[in-house]
Parts: C-alpha cells; sequence; structure tokens
C-alpha cells in the first residue's frame, strides 16, 4: 500500500513538474501579435512617408496626363531641389484638409465634418472631389456624395491619392486604417474608389515592418475584396510580373490591352483617372523598381495616365519601408530646405505634418490595443479583413457617344441655342454645347443600352431642370456651380444607371428655376455616353 501511495506521488510530482516547464517557457514565448518599434524609428518613418509624397509628385508632375494609352518616354528632368514644387500640389494639401479636419474635431469627427472643411476649402476640385463639392452645397451628403447615383466619377483616382495620411497614423494595424477609410473615401468615391485608399493605407500599414516589396503588396491585397476590379488588376499586376521579370513594358502592354478601357467618367477616351488603373502603375514601378527610389520613380511616371500622383504614392511606400534617415541624401536635403515653408490653403509645414501624425498614429496604436513608453511601442498587429464589396458601375461598357450636333438623334423643343467656349478654354472656336433657360424648353434623345450619362456644364448661370426615363420623372438636378471662380466644362451634369437592357427613351425638362446665387437658369448640354451591359 505505502509502495502504491509513494507511486501515486511521484507521478502528481511529474505532472506537476512538466505543468510548471510548461507555463515557464510559455512566458517566454513572443507574442506573435505583438510587434515592438523604437519611437524614434516610427517617427523617422512617418517623416520617410511624407518626404516620399513630396518628392515623387514633383518627379511626375511635368508628365501628367501627357502619355495616355501609351508609355512616356521622353527625357525626365527632375533634381531633388524640384521638391518646393510639391507646396502647391493637390496631392498634399487635399489631405493635409482632412488632418486639419482631425485637429479641430477629433478623428472621429462625422464624414460630413469632414466634407464640410474639405468642400468649403479654397482651392479647385475635379472628378469625383468637385461631384463631392458640388453635393456639400446641394445638400447630399457621405455616403452618398460618393455613391454612383450622386457621383459619376465614384471609381476615379481622387480618394487614391489623398489617403496616405491614412496609412502613416496605422502602422501594422490594416483594419484600422480601412475603418478610416471607409468613412472618408465615401466622402467622394465608392466601390473600386474607395478600394484605392484602402489599399495604398494597408500598403503603408504593412510597410512599417516588412521591407520585401512583393510581401507587403500581396498582405495589401487582402484588405480587399477578391471579387473586385482592384483585386484582379493587382491580381494581373502580380502575374505579370513573375511572367516578364524584367521587361516592365510588357506587362504595361498587357495591363493596357484588358484594363485600359474600363473607365466609366471619360469612357471612350484615352485619358484615364480610373483608380484601379492607375492603382496598377503604383504596384508596378514598386515591383520593378525593387526598391531602388530613382528606378521606382521613373518606371511609375513612364507608366502614364495620372503620373504625379502615382510615384507619388511609390515613393512614400518606400520611404515608409526605409525611413527617411535612409532616402538618399541629396533628397534628405531638399526637404529639410523647405520643412518650414507652408502648403498652400493650409496650417502644415513639412515638419508639422510629421509631428502630428506622429502623435495620431501613437493615439491609435493604444486606441487599438497596444501600448507606448518612452522607448518602445508596442503594435497590437492585425491581419487583413477583406472590405465589403462594392460596385459602382456593374457591367457597364461605353456602346456609343453622341453629340448635341447630330440632330438625327436629338428633339428639341423650345429656345435651345448654340454655346461656344472662350478663347482661353480652347483655340478650335467650335461650339461646345447649346443651352436653354425658359421653363418647359425640353429635349428627348431615344438609345439602347443600360445606363447612360449627360454630359454638359456647370457654370454661374446654370439652373434646375429634372431628368425623365421612358416617361417617369428619375431625379432632378441642379447644374450651378461657381466656387472660388470655377466652373465645370465638360462634366457629367445627370445620369441614369442600371436599366433594363433594352430601348429606352431619355427627357430633359428645364424648370427655369435656380439657386439665388446663380445668375441665370440655364441648362448646357453637350454629349449622351450610352453604355450596354459587357
Amino acid at each position: 500500500m505505502t509502495i502504491i501511495n509513494n507511486t501515486l506521488i511521484m507521478k502528481h510530482l511529474n505532472i506537476f513538474t512538466l505543468a510548471l516547464i510548461g507555463l515557464l517557457l510559455s512566458c517566454n514565448k513572443p507574442d506573435l501579435t505583438i510587434r515592438t518599434i523604437a519611437p524614434n524609428v516610427l517617427k523617422d518613418k512617418i517623416a520617410g512617408g511624407w518626404a516620399g509624397k513630396i518628392l515623387g509628385v514633383t518627379y511626375g508632375a511635368p508628365t501628367e496626363f501627357r502619355a495616355q494609352g501609351r508609355t512616356f518616354e521622353e527625357a525626365i528632368r527632375w533634381a531633388p531641389k524640384d521638391a518646393i514644387g510639391a507646396l502647391s500640389q493637390d496631392d498634399l494639401y487635399v489631405q493635409l484638409t482632412f488632418l486639419m479636419t482631425m485637429d479641430q474635431f477629433g478623428i472621429d469627427a462625422p464624414a460630413k465634418k469632414y466634407q464640410e472643411l474639405f468642400a468649403k476649402s479654397g482651392y479647385m476640385l475635379w472628378h469625383a472631389n468637385a461631384q463631392s463639392r458640388k453635393n456639400y452645397f446641394d445638400s447630399i451628403f457621405p455616403p452618398k456624395s460618393g455613391a454612383p447615383e450622386f457621383n459619376f466619377h465614384a471609381n476615379d483616382i481622387d480618394f487614391q491619392i489623398e489617403a496616405d495620411y491614412i496609412g502613416f497614423m496605422s502602422p501594422g494595424m490594416p483594419n484600422s486604417a480601412a475603418k478610416l477609410a471607409d468613412k472618408i473615401g465615401h466622402i467622394m468615391n465608392y466601390g473600386d474608389g474607395v478600394y484605392g485608399g484602402v489599399f495604398l493605407s494597408a500598403l503603408y500599414a504593412e510597410a512599417f515592418f516588412e521591407k520585401d516589396i512583393r510581401k507587403i503588396v500581396e498582405k495589401a491585397l487582402r484588405s480587399l475584396p477578391a471579387e473586385s476590379d482592384y483585386a484582379k488588376v493587382l491580381g494581373d499586376v502580380l502575374m505579370l510580373k513573375d511572367k516578364n521579370p524584367t521587361d516592365w513594358h510588357a506587362s504595361w502592354k498587357a495591363l493596357e490591352d484588358k484594363w485600359g478601357k474600363t473607365h466609366i467618367c471619360a469612357a471612350g477616351e484615352a485619358f484615364n483617372i480610373d483608380a484601379k488603373f492607375n492603382g496598377a502603375f503604383i504596384v508596378m514601378g514598386l515591383l520593378y523598381g525593387g526598391g531602388d527610389v530613382m528606378k521606382t520613380m521613373e518606371i511609375t511616371t513612364r507608366c502614364g495616365q495620372d503620373s504625379d500622383c502615382n510615384p507619388s504614392n511609390a515613393m512614400a511606400i518606400l520611404g515608409v519601408i526605409n525611413g527617411f534617415s535612409h532616402l538618399p541624401e541629396a533628397m534628405q536635403k531638399s526637404v529639410t530646405e523647405m520643412q518650414d515653408s507652408l502648403f498652400i490653403f493650409t496650417n502644415y509645414i513639412f515638419r508639422k505634418a510629421v509631428d502630428k501624425t506622429y502623435q495620431y498614429a501613437v493615439n491609435h496604436v493604444v486606441a487599438e490595443g497596444g501600448a507606448v513608453t518612452s522607448d518602445k511601442i508596442n503594435v497590437k498587429i492585425q491581419d487583413p479583413v477583406p472590405a465589403p464589396l462594392e460596385v459602382s458601375f456593374p457591367k457597364m461598357v461605353l456602346s456609343e457617344k453622341v453629340s448635341i450636333f447630330d440632330v438625327k438623334r436629338w428633339k428639341l423643343s423650345g429656345n435651345w441655342q448654340p454655346f461656344q467656349l472662350p478663347d482661353e478654354y480652347t483655340a478650335v472656336k467650335a461650339k461646345q454645347a447649346k443651352f436653354a433657360s425658359k421653363k418647359g424648353d425640353a429635349l428627348e434623345f431615344g438609345f439602347e443600352g443600360t445606363a447612360i450619362s449627360l454630359e454638359g456644364n456647370w457654370k454661374k448661370d446654370a439652373g434646375k431642370a429634372e431628368l425623365y426615363i421612358d416617361g417617369k420623372l428619375h431625379n432632378s438636378f441642379d447644374t450651378y456651380f461657381y466656387y472660388n471662380k470655377q466652373e465645370q466644362t465638360p462634366i457629367n451634369i445627370c445620369h441614369a444607371l442600371n436599366l433594363s437592357p433594352g430601348k429606352h427613351t431619355l427627357k430633359i425638362v428645364v424648370t427655369g428655376d435656380k439657386k439665388p446665387e446663380a445668375l441665370d437658369s440655364r441648362i448646357y448640354i453637350s454629349d449622351a455616353l450610352v453604355f450596354k451591359e459587357k
């Protein structure tokens, strides 16, 4: 009996000893969900990101939209001293407006407040941003202000080029970045347009703790829904890099052939401001540049289209990966020399952008379960969760573009007059649109397809009208626009989406109504863009 009891005692002691050893070992096992970064390193990487934006945008600025549907093969003349030009670039001052909103109202300010300060800023805007500004003054607020029904530029590049700060303040936290991107991105975009900002901010989030560019791209890609066209085009870029390891021109040609005509707002033109297509060029530059800053900027720029924004984003990624202190000495010097100069329309200088973003990043880390001490920052790393699927313009491809001067296609009633742009707009003295201003003036247009967009002018003497599809009122719209003395010519003035396949009739009726500040109630029409299913 005694022998049995001793055996049992020894058995229990062994179990206890093993459990204690296991506990001690587990205490020494690193927590793989926590990554540590020194405060000075985090700040250096944030500075590198802002510097990359500055350097990249000035490198590509002289080439912007000079290569449409082709690569840019002319000489690129740039020196680091040209970085001073970034002080007047919208790639910087627009997103600094959003930082100013955070400074005044907090990071958790409602989307409408971000839209308000953005809409009331002193600078000009275009495409999705311009529509969002107009939507604000027409009392259309987020998320409607970026939705396809209210913004025909929903897939454009706008949010993509102004979302960098979100990634800069989200080290290792792509889901936290995506949450903020979802709120602010829907001010002016939807679907692939929002995904541009989600993907870029995820790239930055991953770049704080990873140097392998391929791995950064692949992990950031997980923040997008796999079914989205944005994810698909990036998948093609990765596939083409494997197929053409050193020949970026061959990969560019394949992308152009497949994706070059998929944009909506400028359908039928070589001009392409689509977020996903330009986003592909960012990744092209990063992959084929291989971490070399000059090669990365050059390839991204030579891919064409929005070729100041794209190298700005690509260079900012390298800035986060390497940190400001590891950029080429001449680049560091040029940015340092301008660090106290004010970005136009803002109260920000480079040093303030770095300091404020660093503080937002530290706060963001703590809010998301991390910890901060004087000598280290523990970030609770997030595994990417795909954003919900949104599709702005499902299965839409351009069928035809019909000028208002094609008399066989339009039926006009009332007093419609031809309009010619002033000389400063064009060297060609051609009639650009027709306009009418009296209540009841109308036009009809028959078409076959699933969607239609009318192009015309937003002007200071423009007013309101009603859009009818197949005899039913679709919506009312206002074409007055004269913010900061800016008008838009031509621009989408109204549209109807998701129609049943087949023949339809569009009718526009001038109401004669206008905003008090409008000089007249004119409605300008230049073209109809008809779309069909793919």
